[in-house]
């Protein structure tokens, strides 16, 4: 496995693999790798010859009062998952690396990056639209592979790379989960005893939801309010959004026609974290069910 610190280490390495005719994958990171990163991995070596794991804790994506500084950094094991993985090549740059001095460049996807995540933190999708365009552009991929407990994310970078004219693929990868159905993160070491049990009711909430729409229940008002009382049942949860929109363009809609995603932001309670709370993320697409008289 080879470490790069540098674009044009990086560049060197890939621009060989593409010479000699070999596929080449990235995996973007912040490190704090767990098992749902390494099935990204998986994912990657499936699709490609050289596996590129970018690990880069982007500054650009954290509003002033967020965890920059207090974000779970583990390089030495990160290092050790990737090798004993079967990663070709981490990438693992200085933030002036791809930040330069001076650099007075975004790329801003404007309408899917407004609703869910980019009403609280406006911030961020900015930010990993213009990191993500830096890695894809230097690492020059054939197949880039996120995950989709990151739901807004994927449709953000996928749209990006549409609307650049990106010459790569965007690969989506199920949400991988602890055995108990809480979607793996790096931020999950923040929960304690105590809340770790209450943050299973984000998973409770989200089958409860798929279950009302096999059923037949399609309003999404009354969805999105059976959902928001099952994660009041959790005494400390503090939910940030819970909503129901359309799976593709992330618009609001009112009754389920078509895929769509419900989508959660809950915080807990975390004293070991910067900001005294850990903000957790998930996702379910719900498919509506077709009545007998339906002709699609």
């Amino acid at each position: 496995m080879e470490l790069c610190r540098t674009v044009a280490e990086l560049r060197a390495r890939v621009n060989a693999a593409r010479a000699d005719g070999r596929r080449v994958a990235l995996v973007p990171t912040m490190g704090a790798l767990h098992a749902g990163h390494l099935s990204l991995v998986a994912e990657a070596r499936r699709r490609a010859d050289l596996v590129v794991v970018s690990i880069f804790v982007n500054p650009t994506q954290f509003a002033p009062n967020e965890d920059l500084a207090s974000y779970p950094r583990t390089p030495e094991s990160d290092l050790a998952q990737c090798r004993e993985a079967g990663v070709d090549v981490v990438f693992a740059p200085a933030p002036a690396e791809l930040y330069p001095a001076g650099a007075q460049t975004w790329v801003d996807v404007a309408e899917l990056s407004q609703p869910l995540c980019g009403t609280s933190r406006p911030h961020f999708f900015r930010g990993v639209a213009t990191v993500v365009t830096k890695l894809l552009v230097a690492a020059q991929p054939h197949v880039a592979v996120f995950g989709e407990k990151d739901y807004q994310q994927l449709q953000v970078v996928r749209r990006l790379a549409r609307d650049l004219l990106l010459d790569v693929e965007i690969v989506g990868v199920a949400t991988d989960r602890e055995p108990d159905g809480l979607a793996r993160s790096s931020r999950n070491v923040y929960l304690d005893a105590a809340m770790r049990p209450e943050a299973l009711a984000l998973v409770r909430a989200l089958d409860d939801a798929e279950k009302a729409v096999a059923a037949g229940e399609h309003r999404v008002g009354v969805l999105e309010a059976r959902v928001r009382e099952l994660l009041a049942r959790a005494p400390h949860a503090e939910i940030d959004y819970a909503e129901i929109r359309d799976a593709a363009t992330l618009a609001a809609i009112e009754t389920l026609r078509a895929p769509a995603v419900l989508a959660l932001a809950v915080r807990f309670p975390a004293p070991r974290a910067a900001s005294g709370h850990v903000r957790l993320i998930d996702n379910r697409v719900l498919l509506p069910q077709r009545s007998s008289g339906d002709p699609r």
